[in-house]
């Protein structure tokens, strides 16, 4: 959480929703860059916390190969991508 929040403030991204559970992590951010991007820079400030933690060996592997991406260009799509990060999460997931 800490490590996203700080890769986008240190970028000037704008974080519209975030929740990380105890396998993947789920978040909405706006960006100048594309959302491939945004989950790379975020994925790796996260993998340098987690190693730097000690959460994590140096040498596991934290991620999946890729990851979900998508522009949204509609409000309601925002809303629901908002409500689905914040709300949406089968408790059967954590």
């Amino acid at each position: 959480d800490a490590s996203i929040r700080g890769t986008c403030a240190s970028r000037g991204w704008q974080l519209l929703a975030l929740n990380v559970r105890t396998n993947h992590v789920h978040l909405v951010v706006s960006a100048p860059v594309s959302p491939e991007r945004a989950m790379e820079a975020a994925k790796a400030w996260a993998t340098r916390r987690l190693r730097e933690a000690t959460l994590v060996t140096p040498d596991a592997r934290v991620w999946a190969r890729h990851g979900s991406t998508k522009w949204i260009w509609l409000q309601r799509e925002l809303d629901a991508a908002c409500e689905y990060v914040l709300n949406g999460q089968d408790e059967k997931q954590l």
